[in-house]
């Protein structure tokens, strides 16, 4: 029965925030280390938190992640990534201004070195839920189904 609702977990969707931080015309990222999606480009985020409201948890994974604090976090764009299968995820695009700090590698199990990159230049490839989120930004589009 164990191995029964481990299966029920792995398969029911997560939730998860990315949050696109702008300093000066240029946003955040890093590469994933990640066991899927290696190699890819992604803004800071996590799983949301139970209670934990959009704004707190873009805030939270900032601080963990990078070391920096936002500020002006607002709702950019949802999306149902079913791409990286089995993984089924509710994502959460959040767009911020930086606030204050020096991005550091808080995480490096899970990221390589944050960078500010140019959004005329970014680097490839991105981690699709990131790439959704640079889009909305752009084009104003605000729901993805993938």
């Amino acid at each position: 029965m164990a191995d029964e609702g481990a299966k029920t977990a792995e398969h029911n969707p997560r939730v998860a925030i990315k949050v696109m931080i702008l300093k000066d015309g240029k946003v955040l990222l890093g590469m994933r280390k990640k066991p899927f999606a290696q190699g890819q480009y992604e803004f800071p985020g996590g799983h949301l938190e139970h209670m934990e409201s959009f704004e707190e948890c873009a805030i939270r994974e900032a601080r963990e992640e990078c070391g920096i604090e936002i500020e002006d976090v607002n709702f950019q764009c949802l999306a149902n990534v079913r791409k990286y299968r089995p993984r089924h995820y509710v994502h959460i695009g959040l767009i911020a201004d930086w606030k204050s700090g020096v991005p550091k590698l808080l995480e490096p199990d899970n990221n390589e070195d944050w960078d500010w990159y140019d959004l005329d230049h970014l680097p490839t490839p991105l981690f699709e839920p990131c790439a959704i989120i640079i889009d909305s930004y752009l084009t104003g589009n605000n729901y993805y189904v993938l």
